[in-house]
């Protein structure tokens, strides 16, 4: 791949991912691009869209390419490949404070583990610590994903 993709642009859409969508990269323009499921199997089955709103229909022309030139698309890690249960996990074993330490991985056992962590690290003043970690997480991941898909990225 010749063009080059701005990592932060690649971290941010892996971020945001929603249920029922897909984010690709465009191997020959750069960029990247967010389609829903439906759009997907409309565009797979030909289903008309005269009928739809414009910015409906533009999202359907983006989904009609995407299978029509499948090999010219990458899929960026989706939140399966982004697993933030361990990441917060990990970076629970990394704080050095053993109490805290303790008490973190308490709040994450069981329903409700994300918002009891987010509760618990403001309590303990370490949110900066989390999102630094979190961050530099992510951009492995991005790093990870690229070499292995050859595409080329700067930082």
């Amino acid at each position: 791949m010749s063009v080059k993709v701005k990592l932060k642009d690649i971290i941010a859409e892996m971020e945001i991912q929603f249920e029922e969508s897909h984010t690709y990269l465009n191997s020959k323009t750069g960029e990247i691009v967010v389609v829903t499921s439906d759009d997907l199997l409309a565009a797979e089955d030909g289903i008309p869209f005269d009928d739809l709103l414009d910015w409906e229909q533009e999202n359907r022309m983006v989904a009609i390419d995407v299978v029509e030139n499948f090999e010219n698309y990458i899929e960026l890690p989706t939140k399966f490949d982004v697993n933030e249960y361990e990441i917060m996990e990990d970076f629970c074993f990394n704080v050095s404070n053993e109490r805290k330490q303790e008490t973190l991985l308490g709040v994450i056992r069981g329903k409700g583990a994300f918002r009891r962590f987010k509760d618990k690290i403001i309590d303990f003043e370490i949110e900066d610590q989390w999102y630094l970690f979190r961050d530099e997480r992510l951009k492995e991941i991005a790093i990870e994903w690229c070499r292995d898909n050859n595409v080329n990225y700067i930082e």
